[in-house]
């Protein structure tokens, strides 16, 4: 297990939002006056947490009604994009993609510019701190209209190559199915925005096939529920489309019934491009290091597998091949010094 702790790591489904401490509302509490349900960070985190009680999805993103109105203005947002950069160097990362929605950020007066700038800055900050590289996600949420959506994609692409990668979509995919955005994503490719899509979480394997062949997604967020068409999944395999798989949040949400039903280790087997991420680490009370002892634990693998998984993330990162390059070369050298070869 001390090897998996050192092991160089790629978190590219990381939302900012599912990642604030309670230390940190704590504080952003009390210096604007708002009451809290709890005192203590210990007394916070059930409003903040899942437990074994979560039932869906939809459950799951209730606990990120309780953070939102903390995170409305451009310190609380550049404070939380700082403190994700601490916590993923903590855990030995060497490049995060933290993705979040500028419009649920815009309640008190910021624009949609506004608060990408805000996380931006933020992760700046940490990255020249911690050596870990940062970018930014925007997401569009299902949720939305149309037009607000639209705005997020052509605010982002104001920010592309300035710290913002990628676009997103996001919220709850069950009753907001994916071919309702297409005018959103076009946009996004017109302006020449890369994108991932959530897909194949709390909807099945037609969600993710809309995603790709729809909304022309290069990777998928999540995509657990690709084996429930054989098909689609030899097309994803062909294609070398690139899944986003966070274990513990997919079993929090019902993706799949439990561990024992988790497909990941015959998606990797069948050759499927996998990636593993945390998606909300306190909202699902897990981290990069927690997230590859289960794999290793649960389903076998090795370390030179969790190795090659976090390698995948670097081939599939939304960064310049130059910059890829760079990452490569100290995730072997890190490899290296711990003696993994892959």
């Amino acid at each position: 297990m001390h090897l998996i702790k050192e092991l160089p790591k790629v978190d590219l489904h990381l939302h900012l939002d599912g990642g604030i401490l309670p230390s940190t509302i704590l504080e952003l509490a009390a210096a604007s006056g708002a009451s809290l349900p709890a005192s203590g960070t210990e007394g916070l985190l059930p409003y903040m947490q899942v437990d074994a009680n979560c039932e869906s999805l939809v459950d799951y993103l209730e606990k990120f009604n309780f953070v939102l109105p903390f995170l409305q203005d451009r310190e609380s947002l550049k404070r939380a994009a700082f403190e994700i950069v601490e916590s993923a160097a903590a855990d030995n990362c060497i490049y995060i993609e933290v993705r979040f929605a500028p419009l649920l950020h815009i309640h008190k007066g910021l624009t949609v510019p506004d608060a990408i700038r805000s996380v931006i800055e933020g992760l700046n900050e940490g990255e020249a701190r911690y050596g870990v590289k940062a970018r930014v996600i925007a997401i569009c949420m299902r949720h939305q209209p149309i037009d607000d959506n639209l705005e997020v994609v052509r605010a982002a692409a104001l920010f592309l190559g300035k710290g913002l990668v990628a676009v997103d979509l996001a919220g709850d995919e069950a009753n907001h199915p994916p071919a309702r955005f297409r005018e959103v994503f076009a946009l996004a490719r017109q302006l020449g925005i890369p994108y991932t899509i959530h897909a194949g979480e709390a909807a099945g394997a037609d969600s993710i096939e809309e995603a790709i062949e729809g909304l022309g997604a290069v990777r998928i967020g999540h995509g657990v529920r690709l084996r429930e068409n054989p098909a689609l999944l030899e097309v994803v395999l062909a294609r070398q489309i690139p899944l986003e798989l966070c274990p513990t949040s997919n079993i929090q949400t019902k993706a799949v019934s439990g561990w024992a039903d988790y497909p990941i280790r015959d998606y990797w087997d069948r050759g499927l491009l996998l990636t593993v991420n945390t998606d909300n680490p306190t909202v699902s009370g897990t981290s990069m290091t927690g997230e590859c002892e289960a794999l290793a634990e649960r389903f076998r693998f090795t370390i030179e597998e969790l190795a090659s998984l976090m390698r995948n993330a670097l081939n599939v990162a939304f960064l310049p091949a130059n910059e890829k390059a760079a990452l490569r070369e100290e995730f072997d050298r890190r490899l290296s010094a711990l003696g993994i070869a892959i």
